[in-house]
């Protein structure tokens, strides 16, 4: 993370880079530049300091090439004589973001920023330059078709000591040209959206004062979420913990401080709201892993797939926003898509990624989920499908105002026909665009439920009728199957034994 210092403001509000401490050359790099960019772009009045820190100005000297950028004003970018001379006294029409990564890296959700900036290395890896994709941007308005989700497109290839020239270019012709007579269309997007690529391209070339070189091919993207042991590449490691909801507390947050605090770790956040315990030394990790353990803190093999790549919004009660629930849904509505993947014949191994928000706005970025529900209404939601696992492609929506009781009536046809009528290693955001939504909307329609089995229960796991029937009644009351109830039993009782042993 580069910086959140603009908060809520019209400004540039984050910049991300990968929270994976590697100290390999790209992605050292990329951290650089997320830093140098948010330095580029932090507001330079003391307002903030005044409000927040007793008006005392507490900052660490910014690189040489920053100030020079920020200072140039030799294509007509900058308000001469001011305070601020990127944003002066209107600042931008609406929020900004910024993401910085490495190939293949998408952690970072890189097509859904204003601006996806990514590091391009040659053979031996040293870093000569950029990738820039702009025009991302998850909020949208229910029923408006005007307002929607996009996500970035290539712009172009700039060499490394440009990069804060294009990033202030681009910037700027969103400072003078974006709409300020309706915040629902400020958004970069709507810009590019409005004028097309070329167009835009070519008046960010006019602020920038050279024309952008043709974009450089990239490998696939990759969704990364750095759970579990990894080295740094220095001779220390570092620990990716599953964070449910991002939400954590009793003895979770109790054991994670004292071991923070004993072994002076540094810590990231991950934009999967999950952590990375940093320069950990080897001889620290099985005592770290046997307390994490203890603490409920497992290694990502004992996480429940659907869980690794779920993500939900605040929501009900802390946003003003929200009209349902999210965060403090989401649990139970996991639980439940697993009891479906279980009466399907999914395998436990099998997942989806499942995003859910309490508005449209898109905060937990729905709209890029093989499975998004976006609240519209009272514990309802819309249906939004066809995203893909490495967060490449666009959902759409299918369904309004499914009431969360009903889930089960649109998920149990979908995830059935899924894994009857998929294509070998089809995703299920992949499936739903092939099939198309009037064959998936009859295929809702028409479910009378699955067929049923030869065997009533689960010979696997339950070798006598009484331990399944003493099983399922636990499971009822927790609204289970007996199934998943006694694969998270053993999933438990394995991660006790064997958590904290060395890997």
């Amino acid at each position: 993370m580069g910086s959140t210092l603009g908060a809520c403001g019209d400004l540039n509000r984050n910049v991300l880079a990968p929270a994976a401490p590697y100290t390999k050359k790209e992605y050292a790099f990329a951290q650089e530049t997320a830093e140098n960019i948010a330095s580029l772009l932090t507001p330079q009045s003391g307002a903030y300091y005044d409000l927040w820190v007793d008006g005392e100005k507490i900052m660490s000297a910014e690189p040489p090439e920053v100030t020079e950028a920020r200072n140039d004003n030799s294509h007509g970018t900058n308000f001469p004589d001011s305070p601020e001379p990127i944003y002066g006294t209107q600042f931008l029409p609406r929020k900004f973001k910024i993401a910085v990564t490495v190939p293949t890296d998408n952690s970072v959700d890189i097509l859904t920023n204003d601006i996806g900036v990514v590091v391009v290395s040659d053979a031996d890896g040293e870093p000569q330059g950029f990738n820039i994709y702009v025009g991302g941007g998850m909020g949208r308005t229910h029923r408006v078709e005007t307002t929607f989700p996009r996500l970035g497109e290539p712009l172009g290839y700039v060499p490394k000591d440009d990069i804060l020239y294009a990033i202030k270019a681009i910037v700027v012709t969103q400072r003078e040209n974006g709409r300020r007579d309706d915040r629902k269309y400020s958004r970069m997007k709507y810009l590019i959206s409005q004028w097309g690529i070329e167009k835009f391209r070519t008046v960010v070339e006019q602020y920038y004062g050279k024309k952008f070189e043709p974009f450089r091919e990239l490998p696939e993207w990759e969704f990364k979420s750095y759970l579990g042991w990894h080295e740094q590449g220095d001779g220390l490691m570092f620990c990716g913990l599953h964070v449910d909801n991002g939400r954590i507390g009793g003895k979770m947050k109790k054991t994670l401080r004292e071991i923070i605090e004993k072994y002076n770790l540094n810590v990231c956040i991950t934009p999967n709201q999950n952590l990375i315990l940093c320069d950990i030394r080897r001889s620290w990790k099985r005592p770290i892993t046997t307390a994490l353990a203890q603490a409920g803190l497992l290694q990502p093999r004992y996480v429940d797939p659907l869980n690794i790549t779920s993500m939900a919004c605040p929501a009900l009660p802390l946003c003003p926003l929200a009209i349902t629930e999210a965060e403090r849904g989401i649990p139970d509505i996991l639980k439940r898509v697993r009891a479906v993947f279980d009466k399907v014949g999914l395998k436990y191994n099998e997942s989806v990624v499942i995003r859910v928000t309490g508005c449209p706005n898109g905060c937990a970025r729905p709209y890029m989920a093989e499975l998004g529900m976006v609240g519209d209404g009272p514990n309802s939601y819309q249906i939004w499908l066809g995203g893909a696992p490495n967060q490449t492609t666009l959902a759409k929506c299918f369904m309004n105002k499914v009431k969360v009781q009903d889930l089960e009536k649109v998920l149990e046809p979908l995830f059935y026909h899924w894994k009857r009528k998929r294509q070998q290693g089809e995703s299920f955001g992949s499936f739903t665009t092939r099939m198309g939504f009037d064959k998936l909307q009859e295929m809702v329609d028409k479910w009378e439920g699955p067929l049923e089995s030869g065997s009533r229960f689960n010979l696997k796991l339950f070798t006598d009728r009484q331990t399944y029937e003493a099983m399922a009644e636990l499971a009822r009351l927790e609204n289970k199957t007996a199934h998943q109830l006694a694969m998270e039993v053993i999933r438990n009782y394995v991660a006790s034994q064997e958590n904290g042993k060395a890997e």
